[in-house]
């Protein structure tokens, strides 16, 4: 008898990527965070007029001031650009190149499917 096919096994990424953080994207801001509070019992300190860090939430999270769109998916890593270097090998499309923000430096991609990700590093 023939053994099954089998999948072959995706290639290991020279270092794990992990989700780390959600961020919202709203136009009233003041809105979503207001709903989340009273929905889901979250807290949040504020970052200027534009932006609120979720507290309490299970999983770092954040409401940007801006268009609405889907929840960005915020993975971490300790090299920064070692992951750009291992994202791009992998097919992926850089939107927004290495950037710095309070609290570390990040840069956003797509992967192949479409969906919108980012990659952060506190180093």
């Amino acid at each position: 008898m023939a053994k099954p096919a089998t999948a072959p096994k995706p290639p290991i990424a020279p270092h794990r990527l992990k989700i780390d953080y959600v961020e919202f994207s709203s136009p009233r801001l003041e809105a979503t965070e207001s709903f989340f509070a009273k929905a889901f019992g979250w807290s949040f300190i504020p970052y200027g007029p534009d932006y609120r860090d979720i507290q309490a939430a299970g999983l770092g999270g954040g409401i940007a001031r801006g268009p609405e769109r889907a929840p960005l998916i915020v993975l971490k890593t300790d090299d920064l650009d070692a992951a750009l270097t291992t994202l791009r090998a992998a097919g992926a499309k850089i939107t927004a190149g290495i950037f710095e923000f309070p609290g570390g430096r990040r840069f956003e991609f797509t992967e192949p499917g479409g969906t919108a990700m980012a990659v952060w590093s506190d180093t």
